[in-house]
């Protein structure tokens, strides 16, 4: 199995503040992994080192065996941890701008995600809630026919009843091969469906491994979690 994303000695800081030090690490192709942490540990500035977002680091990265730029953006779609969607545009609108912008995006099946979501084609950004915001960009991201998904906190402001559904929306309609990356608090939730955990703190890399070998030990991710963050709790 090849690794869809390569780290090495990846450094980012802000300021005099490092948030993330000489990290290597390596994520294979094909994957579901969960990315943990507490609040401020790196997790998004991760994510938007992979996705391009940001580009002042030093180290390598990797993604799909290129640097990351034009290649790696067009087999990357990303759920930030906050709307991009203009206030004024209907869930319709969404779904033609992202057609317009990417050339993976499948309209037919964002469309049919809509009535599954049970979101208006018409209802304007601005009259949703928050839960339902995420939802579309839930639908638009995974729209696309991508190779690797970096989803942040892909279920924050959703209900305990819609996770389940939400989840499984995520797993159907990845295209077979195709990677996850996903940043989550609700590891209890979410534990299932990990074929890797990943956990960072304190600036480094302190777990990465397989949910099968991590199982044998007996224990659930999220105990290890407690014993990795004990001053989380």
């Amino acid at each position: 199995m090849t690794d869809i994303i390569t780290l090495k000695r990846l450094t980012k800081a802000y300021g005099p503040k490092v948030v993330l030090e000489n990290i290597d690490l390596a994520i294979p192709a094909g994957s579901i992994v969960g990315l943990m942490g507490p609040n401020g540990c790196g997790k998004t500035s991760l994510m938007k080192i992979l996705t391009g977002m940001i580009n002042d680091y030093s180290g390598i990265v990797r993604v799909g065996g290129q640097s990351v730029g034009a290649y790696s953006k067009s087999i990357t779609a990303y759920l930030p941890d906050r709307s991009y969607l203009p206030a004024w545009m209907t869930a319709k609108q969404c779904v033609n701008y992202m057609a317009d912008f990417f050339k993976d995006f499948d309209s037919p099946k964002a469309m049919d995600m809509l009535e599954a979501f049970q979101l208006e084609p018409g209802q304007r950004v601005k009259t949703m809630s928050k839960g339902m915001q995420e939802k579309l960009l839930l639908l638009l991201t995974m729209s696309r026919r991508a190779k690797l998904y970096v989803l942040d906190e892909p279920l924050g402001g959703v209900d305990p009843s819609a996770r389940q559904f939400i989840m499984d929306t995520i797993l159907h309609n990845r295209p077979e091969g195709s990677t996850i990356l996903l940043s989550t608090h609700m590891i209890y939730d979410m534990e299932r469906v990990f074929d890797y955990a990943l956990m960072i703190g304190r600036k480094q890399v302190l777990l990465f491994d397989s949910v099968p070998n991590l199982e044998a030990q007996g224990k659930t991710l999220n105990e290890l979690f407690q014993e990795v963050f004990p001053y989380v709790y």
